[in-house]
């Protein structure tokens, strides 16, 4: 009785747990939160600064006692501390939107394939410290196709690639559930790091990790675009000389860097179909593949997979949104869909 009470008037969010982007969603409010997953601590008093947005701004640009830390890796939590103060801070920003009274909200976290017992229980734990009431938890894949209106319950095979910041997640669906599945590391962070190491490998050129990060949105490319180049001024520290230095990058010089890495990605596509029940690579052959996380932007990465593969490839709609707007339709429609969350580590 008390629980459909506090379902009536708590605002129950949906969390896509994100090692690049935390997205928060609110029952019939929709996305209210789209911020980095990234947190500023002042290590003399062991404070939190500043969270999200205004905290990535300092990266590369604090004093010794500030420190700025990334709480998730591949997607898990590698500081639990760190994490619950994250999601605590941004359920108080919910919270604080709305004056009148609020019950503590259900929550719905999306989490990513073959997590151990262990981390599972880190992410209940730390939300639930954070001020949930109760947790429930669904896998990334699932969520995105949900996200993306995928009918996922159906006898259909459905593939759907999860491109994150920490992880790519490939996954075939079907019946409501994950079939067959391929989990690598390769993401959008280690595409990043690809660039490094190109400039200090062909420029003697230090660059940061958010520079990376704006060069390959601004011009990253897979596809060979032959004399239509994109062009970007990279500016970091010289190796040799120690001083400041600029150099013109192009869009076919990123295509360089980052390839090696994404073609890792299609092997995963590939070995994750050659492990696929026939009829259901049947459907997927006629469907097609969906893309979805924030390296699904990635310019020309549809249509190499369509290449490599031989199978049409769509990048969903909002395809860095997918996964929160999931957790959001299972809020809206929990009796029906409660069939895909996870069970809760504490039951088993």
């Amino acid at each position: 009785m008390f629980n459909k009470l506090f379902g009536r008037f708590s605002q129950d969010i949906g969390i896509d747990l994100g090692t690049t982007n935390t997205l928060v969603y609110v029952k019939d409010k929709g996305i209210v939160i789209n911020e980095p997953s990234v947190v500023a601590v002042n290590t003399r008093n062991n404070q939190i600064i500043s969270i999200g947005e205004d905290a990535k701004k300092m990266i590369g640009k604090t004093p010794g006692h500030i420190m700025i830390t990334k709480p998730l890796s591949g997607g898990v939590i590698s500081d639990f501390e760190i994490t619950e103060k994250m999601i605590s801070h941004f359920i108080k920003k919910i919270h604080q939107q709305n004056f009148s009274f609020s019950p503590r909200p259900r929550v719905i976290i999306g989490i990513p394939l073959n997590v151990t017992e262990v981390e599972r229980k880190a992410v209940e734990d730390a939300a639930k410290s954070a001020g949930a009431r109760e947790v429930h938890l669904v896998e990334q894949p699932l969520a995105a196709a949900i996200g993306s209106r995928v009918p996922i319950q159906d006898p259909s095979g459905y593939m759907m690639v999860d491109l994150g910041g920490g992880k790519t997640e490939v996954a075939v669906i079907s019946l409501g559930g994950v079939v067959t599945f391929n989990s690598l590391s390769v993401a959008g962070e280690e595409l990043d790091e690809n660039i490094i190491q190109y400039a200090r490998e062909n420029f003697n050129l230090l660059l940061g990790s958010k520079t990376a990060e704006e060069i390959k949105i601004k011009i990253g490319t897979v596809a060979n675009l032959g004399s239509d180049k994109e062009e970007t001024t990279m500016r970091g520290r010289d190796l040799i000389s120690g001083l400041p230095k600029e150099v013109i990058l192009t869009s076919q010089q990123i295509r360089e860097a980052i390839l090696r890495s994404v073609r890792q990605i299609v092997e995963a596509i590939r070995d994750t179909l050659e492990k696929t029940p026939p009829e259901l690579v049947a459907d997927i052959y006629t469907r097609g593949l969906l893309l979805s996380g924030g390296g699904a932007r990635l310019k020309g990465l549809d249509t190499l997979i369509a290449q490599e593969t031989k199978i049409p490839v769509q990048i969903v709609d909002d395809p860095l949104t997918a996964v929160v707007r999931g957790t959001g339709i299972i809020l809206e429609d929990l009796e029906n869909l409660k069939e895909v969350l996870l069970p809760s580590p504490s039951d088993e």
